[in-house]
């Protein structure tokens, strides 16, 4: 039975086209009405908004992926163009012409030195290094104004004309009246682009059957480069001429609020339907201007969006093609080889790992009594972000589970023991504890999503709802319940003290390694089993009889646990909560730099957190965006087990030099023939054989 009962064709078509964005124009209406103004101001800044969207979706339909740097590919170029204006006095489509050239060659090279390198890896992968791109280009933003010897600041450009009116109270300049001509003029240029040449056809074919169109003589990667040189166009236009209207504020975090916008058009979409996405970035246009108008935070547009794109996922039809499972494949993490038992029955072997691990013990217990307060405090920090990678490990690297959202669940545990322990007067133990239970619980509220939005739907809401914490609940923009401010740290079980850097660290230590044990112990468990299998093939474990909802609840639930216990102990150690801390941009850090460390061991959270916590103080602020962006670009290039891999390639080079050495057996570090080569000849066996009766003799 037809869904639309007795509606033509066309009337169909026009409502999957154009529901979405009459149903938020519709909630906008009722919810949030504004006046004329203030209405014509959302359509010119929608517009802008559907050029970035658009791009987003052009990327999406080449190469399957979310492209996170899709707002930088944009404030790249127009940074420079308006340091050219306010430093050079830059005539106005000098400049313009400045930035297109610039976003040309931007496009270019970003597909062909970084893109074109994951040809060959999961969508995922690309889509985290676009990650590491986006923070890249950050960086050159944040660095460019110091050639003109200015700093980063809130930047735009007067109108190139002289013109003003008014609709309403609401005051229009030359800069709006551009922006309304050019934005739709470039939709419909994209489209008439896409739909009559011979090269936006081909774009078409190749977003659709790359390999089959590769055999059929397609040059699927040169436009694949034009794809992206084209999305950095439509990212320049929207950033340049929505600097005109507002203004370009510099940092990371702006650019993740640009793609939540950018986001939610895309899902409204469908992910590929352009006229879809247009028309749905001017309803959210719309539906933003109608929010600020009507109430005194703007906070409050993340948490809509959010609650929109998880509307919009969550109503899409779940496809079961093999395009749409390789889409929401999870992050694998190869896994780590175990000792062979030969080896590890090994008295050297033995020595090593039970001696090595003692020394490494003591000097951990012993390291803040051998250095000064701060250094010991670095060292506090350095285990509370380990304990925090060790809760990627078990949720991203064995569950397979994407998310943008950990320090989320940090951040809850944070301020939940700060209320606790502040407000309350509990003890901090009673505190660590029930943070770790509300951290666990939001855990699963998120985790519910996940049973049906997969890999980059899943990593695409989870970035969402860090956005959406961050502007309505750790700055208590709701609801005023979290203190701010210093405190006094309160005794431990009444009777010790944390009132020095080393009483604090040694709470981090024992955290830390409660948590490391706690994880070892679930993945030699059956529920580690589980989740290898259900992150290796679902469908697959599934047949077995395997509860996917209550694995992935269970991996969601510890994991929250693990962090929000962590987000606990890090207010004790700060002596405060401060919101910054737990922001979308430092979700994103913790998540790169757990890929950085390896997302596959324990030792790989150890040693992201020593690269996470050592590059922001050994490098001043704008650089330590450097460090991870090309760390995280490094790794997934060249090291994909990350600096943890090399740990146990190393290990694995000492155990594999042993066995050849003793004879012994060590399957999957030498082969059979090498196994063979390595044993006594038969000649020596004979001797031996003559010894022996010598000697009885």
């Amino acid at each position: 039975m037809d869904h639309w009962g007795p509606l033509p064709p066309a009337a169909q078509r026009s409502i999957r086209t154009f529901g979405p964005a009459l149903a938020v124009l519709a909630l906008q209406l009722v919810v949030w009405p504004i006046s004329i103004g203030s209405f014509v101001s959302g359509i010119v800044i929608g517009s802008l908004g559907a050029l970035g969207a658009l791009g987003l979706a052009l990327i999406w339909r080449a190469n399957r992926i979310v492209n996170f740097a899709q707002g930088d590919l944009g404030t790249l170029p127009v940074t420079l163009v308006l340091l050219m204006f306010e430093a050079w006095k830059l005539p106005y489509l000098a400049g313009l012409g400045i930035g297109l050239l610039t976003a040309v060659v931007l496009g270019a090279l970003v597909e062909l030195l970084v893109i074109r390198r994951f040809t060959k890896s999961s969508r995922l992968i690309v889509t985290v290094a676009t990650i590491g791109l986006s923070q890249l280009l950050a960086f050159g933003a944040l660095l460019l104004p110091r050639a003109w010897g200015l700093i980063p600041a809130d930047r735009t450009y007067p109108p190139p004309f002289t013109l003003s009116f008014n609709i309403g109270v609401v005051v229009f300049d030359a800069n709006d009246v551009i922006a309304a001509i050019v934005a739709p003029l470039c939709m419909v240029a994209l489209i008439v682009f896409l739909k009559t040449t011979d090269s936006g056809v081909a774009i078409r074919a190749a977003a659709e059957r790359p390999d089959r169109a590769s055999l059929l003589g397609v040059p699927v990667r040169r436009l694949q480069t034009l794809v992206w040189v084209i999305a950095t166009v439509l990212s320049f236009a929207a950033v340049f001429f929505t600097a005109g209207i507002t203004s370009l504020p510099p940092g990371l975090g702006v650019s993740f609020a640009v793609m939540l916008r950018f986001l939610a058009a895309l899902v409204m979409g469908r992910m590929t339907n352009l006229a879809t996405i247009a028309s749905s970035a001017l309803a959210l246009g719309i539906l933003e201007a109608g929010i600020r108008a009507n109430e005194r935070d703007s906070n409050l547009v993340p948490v809509i969006l959010v609650v929109i794109i998880l509307i919009a996922l969550l109503a899409q039809r779940q496809r079961t093609t093999r395009a749409a499972q390789e889409e929401s494949t999870g992050w694998a993490s190869e896994e780590v080889r175990r000792t062979p038992a030969e080896l590890a029955a090994h008295p050297l072997v033995r020595t090593v790992r039970w001696g090595g691990g003692t020394i490494l013990l003591a000097l951990a217990a012993g390291f803040p009594f051998l250095v000064g307060t701060g250094t010991a405090l670095k060292g506090g920090a350095v285990l509370v972000f380990a304990t925090v990678g060790v809760s990627l490990v078990l949720l991203s690297g064995w569950a397979g589970q994407i998310s943008l959202a950990q320090m989320t669940f940090v951040g809850m545990g944070g301020a939940v023991c700060a209320w606790a322990t502040v407000t309350r007067g509990l003890d901090p133990l009673i505190s660590i504890v029930a943070s770790g239970l509300v951290g666990s619980l939001v855990a699963v509220g998120v985790g519910l999503p996940a049973l049906r939005l997969r890999g980059l739907y899943l990593a695409v809401t989870t970035l969402g709802l860090s956005l959406a914490a961050s502007a309505s609940i750790f700055n208590n923009s709701f609801v005023d319940w979290i203190p701010v401010g210093t405190f006094d740290r309160p005794e431990l079980l009444g009777r010790l003290s944390l009132d020095s850097a080393a009483r604090v660290y040694e709470l981090a230590l024992v955290v830390f390694l409660l948590s490391a044990l706690a994880v070892i112990g679930i993945r030699r468990s059956r529920t580690g089993r589980v989740l290898l299998a259900l992150r290796e093939n679902e469908r697959a474990a599934v047949s077995y009889g395997i509860s996917a909802t209550r694995a992935k609840l269970t991996a969601f639930a510890l994991s929250g646990f693990i962090a929000a216990i962590a987000g606990a102990t890090f207010v004790l150690h700060q002596a405060s909560f401060r919101a910054e801390s737990f922001d979308a941009n430092a979700s994103v850090s913790v998540f790169v730099t757990a890929v950085i460390g390896g997302l596959g061991t324990v030792t790989g959270a150890v040693l992201g957190a020593v690269y996470l916590r050592g590059s922001q103080w050994l490098l001043p602020g704008d650089w330590q965006i450097l460090a991870s962006s090309v760390g995280v670009l490094i790794v997934l290039m060249v090291l994909p087990d990350g600096l943890g891999g090399i740990v146990f390639k190393v290990r694995d080079a000492g155990l594999r030099s042993l066995a050849r050495r003793t004879g012994l057996a060590a399957p999957g570090l030498i082969s059979a023939a090498e196994h063979e080569l390595s044993l006594p000849v038969d000649g020596d066996d004979h001797d031996h054989d003559h010894d022996e009766a010598d000697t009885a003799a």
